[in-house]
């Protein structure tokens, strides 16, 4: 057990070791974290109080609904008491009224009056009725606001839904029971029907019905003080509404408890129905939340939190200005110790304050050498130190170049390099001029890449001079020249009209629009599209020469979109190539003439049988008329066959012509069906020669070709005699002997094309001769030139088409070979074009 003495002598350092405790924890904590706690401690105290007051205004409202929802409840009983006890006294005049008509003392006139001094002494009794045993009205007394269609008659049976049950379930128990209430497909208002049973000396002999409103029922059943207070309803159990108007449910509030439910309902227990009487309270007063003491103390709240909270942003953005400040000045010592560029402060009169890590590491001095040191500085060169010191009284008087100034510096170890120096002043806090902060960056390594910039450069000026080709750069949109070499200015000057002259020559002319250039690339995407990919050949009528114009964009040193134009001098190049196509032309006119050599028997064989006709023809009219034995039609007859055999030997003759004749290319829309009949018709002789047999197919409806008739008939004649000497030097038998010549639309690389093939049943070509079939003067033929094939596929390539060849196989035996070209179509656009060049 402790005495009082020790208990008072340990309870004061009891009492001192907690605050010295709170004492250490926050000397302990930062400064950052001390002002943090400061500034909040306000704030949480403010929110703690603002939390106390509202949970304050919280219970007294309670307290309030509270007190409303008892007073309510009371009410509500005191109101469903009130209407039942009224029920219960029209409940005992009814019975009193059927005790009498039991008793049969009381006739027709009797229950008629009494029946009219119950409706009109209490408004809520509509109508009384008096049914007999058989359930037939006998008299039916009614309200004057009663409905026509509620009325009862006098005569009519209870024959009609819910009332007949009810009076045989009445009838059956011989208790007052109050009928089921009808309150759907009806406009009238729902009436609330009492039905008593009628003894007469205890037999059932019928039964009276009394029908209540429900509205004046509510209206004067219920206590004036609690109509005034509350809105009454009247509903049947599955809450239907019977009388009165109920409240419509308010919109949700910003307070939570605004809308709290105030309303109670109490159960109306009737013999053989249940109603519900519900009573909702009219909010009459303002409450807690309308009061101005808790306007007035919210506001108050309101406001002391604001000052509060500006005082603690305010204090937080000092805060946040002072870490900034902090984290300012680390970042700056961090990133001057970091650069390469050397810092140096001196003071007005020219002595070293201050250098930074990056000056000591270029001069090879350290901090504590050189701050101190006022001129001749250590880093100066001895050769240099007069030149050096101008340069420094310069910078002290403020007349230093704004770009600088190029000096030699020394280091410790003796090597020097270069360096410029970038001087600007030393202003203080408050506006005054303390000295000057020079920085000095090593040049020595720029310096060297400059002057092998220089030596790259003139080395690029010398090769552009030095070409044979004409190079200009000029931007998109402006008629300046950014370059240009030394060809371009001996051709068209040192302007940009020569340059422009070749973009529009060579169709590359790109006019800028507004919605032109591709936002992510930077490129004119309209020329980009439409320019040619490949080298334009155009003539210069001013040069007398033809250029092949090559173009390209590309970004110019100041970010510019720039074309540049590359022209290159191809006089040489076209007359070479005329020559080569007039050599071409003559090889194959002279081809044509081979061909036709080759074909002399064969043609002289086909001459032969017109000329002999015509011999023929006209050694028998001579006979004949000199024997006077031929009539005139003979002679007409005779003349025409050997007219017609004549035209015969001309149109063999002029094919040949036509087909053998020197002439340019000529091309012009040509029909195919015409020119496979030219191509079969001089073929066939050859044909016949060699005893083959042609068959052709020639597709119906065939478009128009934009082709030279006689090149492309000169091809088909080639195919289908190689075929033919194919298959004789073969050996074929006859069944095996035939050329097929086909002619089909088809569809090539997405393009209609008109294709022409020739089948023959020849032993077919070797491997490596399909490999070198189509080369110049490589032939199989012991005899042959080797340019046949060459020119046919020369000619069908310059019609724009391909000339294939292939085997014909069945199983592992060669049955023959295939020949496939195939032509383009002729648009309207080309076959124009053609036309116009060919004329031209």
């Amino acid at each position: 057990m402790v005495s009082p003495s020790l208990r008072a002598s340990v309870a004061p350092q009891t009492v001192q070791r907690s605050p010295s405790r709170w004492r250490r924890w926050w000397r302990g904590l930062a400064p950052h974290r001390q002002d943090r706690f400061a500034a909040l401690a306000p704030l949480v105290a403010v929110f703690l109080f603002f939390l106390a007051i509202v949970a304050s205004f919280w219970y007294l409202h309670s307290e309030e609904m509270e007190r409303e929802r008892d007073a309510l409840r009371r009410d509500t009983e005191y109101a469903q008491q009130r209407l039942r006890l009224r029920l219960t006294e029209r409940q005992e005049q009814v019975l009193r009224i059927a005790r009498e008509l039991s008793t049969r003392s009381m006739g027709d006139a009797d229950f008629a009056a009494q029946a009219d001094l119950l409706i009109a002494q209490y408004p809520e009794v509509q109508a009384l009725t008096w049914i007999d045993a058989a359930g037939r009205i006998r008299m039916s007394q009614a309200a004057p606001n009663l409905a026509s269609n509620q009325l009862r008659l006098a005569g009519e049976v209870l024959h009609f839904g819910s009332t007949a049950n009810s009076f045989r379930e009445m009838q059956r128990l011989e208790q007052p029971t109050y009928l089921p209430i009808q309150t759907a497909g009806n406009d009238n208002p729902p009436l609330l029907a009492l039905m008593v049973p009628l003894t007469t000396q205890g037999r059932f002999s019928g039964a009276l019905l009394a029908e209540y409103s429900f509205d004046s029922l509510l209206r004067y059943g219920t206590p004036t003080e609690v109509l005034a207070r509350y809105a009454v309803t009247l509903l049947t159990r599955d809450h239907q509404l019977l009388a009165g108007t109920p409240l419509v449910q308010r919109s949700r509030t910003l307070l939570p408890w605004s809308e709290a439910p105030n309303d109670d309902q109490a159960v109306l227990e009737l013999p053989g129905q249940s109603l519900l009487l519900r009573a909702q309270a009219y909010r009459t007063s303002l409450g807690v939340v309308g009061s101005s003491l808790f306007w007035l103390v919210g506001m108050l709240s309101v406001m002391t939190a604001w000052l509060l909270l500006g005082t603690w942003r305010h204090t937080r953005r000092r805060l946040q200005t002072q870490e900034a400040l902090i984290a300012e000045t680390n970042f700056r010592r961090a990133m001057e110790n970091s650069i390469l560029t050397g810092m140096r402060a001196l003071d007005l009169h020219g002595r070293i304050t201050y250098v930074n890590a990056a000056f000591c590491q270029m001069t090879g001095w350290t901090a504590e050498e050189l701050v101190g040191q006022t001129p001749p500085y250590s880093y100066w060169p001895e050769a240099e130190r007069n030149a050096q010191q101008s340069k420094l009284n310069e910078e002290l008087s403020g007349e230093a170049a704004p770009g600088g100034f190029q000096v030699r510096v020394q280091r410790k170890s003796g090597t020097i390099f270069d360096a410029r120096l970038y001087v600007s002043a030393l202003i203080d806090g408050h506006g005054r001029h303390t000295g000057w902060m020079t920085s000095m960056t090593d040049i020595t390594e720029p310096n060297r890449v400059r002057e092998q910039l220089v030596a790259s450069h003139e080395r690029f000026t010398i090769v552009m001079e030095s070409l044979d080709a004409s190079v200009s750069v000029a931007p998109l949109g402006s008629k300046e020249l950014l370059f240009a070499n030394r060809l371009y200015r001996q051709w068209f000057g040192s302007q940009t009209d020569g340059h422009l002259q070749l973009v529009m020559q060579a169709g590359v002319v790109h006019a800028p629009e507004e919605d032109d250039e591709d936002g992510l690339m930077g490129l004119p995407s309209h020329a980009m599209t439409s320019v040619q990919s490949d080298n334009v050949e155009i003539y210069q009528t001013d040069l007398g020469k033809w250029l092949e114009v090559r173009s390209r964009y590309l970004h110019w040193v100041d970010g510019r979109l720039a074309q540049m134009v590359i022209a290159t001098d191809i006089t040489a190049r076209r007359r070479a190539q005329e020559i080569a196509a007039h050599q071409a032309e003559r090889t194959q006119s002279v081809s044509r003439l081979i061909t036709m050599g080759e074909m002399a028997s064969s043609v002289a064989h086909e001459l032969n049988q017109p000329l002999t006709a015509i011999s023929n023809y006209c050694s028998g009219m001579i006979s004949r008329l000199e024997s006077r034995q031929i009539s005139e039609e003979a002679l007409l007859g005779a003349l025409e066959k050997t007219a017609h055999q004549a035209q015969r030997a001309g149109q063999i003759i002029q094919r040949i012509r036509a087909f053998v004749k020197k002439s340019a290319p000529n091309r012009q829309l040509a029909q195919v069906p015409d020119m496979v009949a030219e191509a079969i018709e001089l073929a066939t002789i050859e044909l016949r020669r060699h005893n083959v047999r042609l068959t052709h197919y020639v597709a119906a409806r065939l478009p128009p070709v934009m082709a030279d008739r006689i090149l492309i008939e000169q091809v088909l004649i080639n195919l289908m005699k190689n075929g033919a000497e194919a298959i004789a030097h073969a050996n074929r038998p006859t069944g095996r002997r035939s050329v097929e010549l086909r002619v089909v639309p088809r569809q090539v690389e997405d393009a209609d094309v008109i294709q022409f093939s020739v089948e023959d049943t020849g032993p077919g070509l070797p491997v490596d001769v399909l490999e070198h079939l189509f080369e110049a003067f490589y032939s199989t033929k012991s005899e042959g030139m080797g340019m046949g094939l060459n020119l046919c596929r020369s000619i069908v390539e310059s019609h724009q088409g391909r000339l294939q060849a292939q085997n014909l196989y069945n199983g592992k035996e060669i049955t023959g070979c295939l020949f496939t070209f195939w032509l383009p179509l002729a648009s309207i656009e080309g076959a124009t074009t053609e036309i116009e060049a060919s004329t031209t």
